[in-house]
């Protein structure tokens, strides 16, 4: 089994990532942790990502990532995407992340998502959040982590 982790180096995603090792721990059960860099400067920008007149350089936003990873969990496996674009005129870039996880899912065979989220779960969902989309999806467990 496969524990899947969305880590944007967020508090939340930190608090998440630990749950999800020392849940592995207790189960022997892989880690995988995920960061998806979509290619849309203004929303990493926006979430503090990237700087002001900073170009995008997903190698190094990839590495620095799998920096904070490491610091949390030495053993878990790291990957890293970029999301496809979509063909759908409507698609966000959170719709894009959203799918992204949701393959990588499917592809490692993930029996639980553990996502940091302040706005999973709640009546009324943010469009920014990829938390809620990511709950919805019957075919694995979601631990929603809202406090570190």
């Amino acid at each position: 089994m496969v524990l899947l982790v969305p880590f944007d180096g967020s508090t939340l995603s930190k608090a998440a990532l630990e749950r999800a090792t020392e849940f592995a721990e207790y189960r022997d059960e892989e880690v995988v942790a995920l960061s998806v860099v979509p290619d849309d400067e203004e929303y990493l920008q926006n979430r503090g990502l990237l700087a002001k007149n900073e170009s995008l350089d997903v190698d190094e936003l990839c590495a620095e990532f799998e920096r904070g990873v490491r610091e949390i969990a030495p053993e878990a496996t790291f990957r890293c995407e970029t999301p496809d674009s979509s063909d759908s005129m409507t698609a966000t870039v959170i719709d894009d992340i959203t799918r992204t996880i949701r393959n990588v899912a499917d592809e490692v065979d993930a029996s639980i998502i553990f996502i940091g989220s302040e706005n999973a779960g709640r009546v009324s969902t943010p469009v920014t959040s990829v938390g809620s989309p990511i709950s919805k999806d019957p075919r694995y467990d979601v631990h929603i982590v809202r406090h570190t």
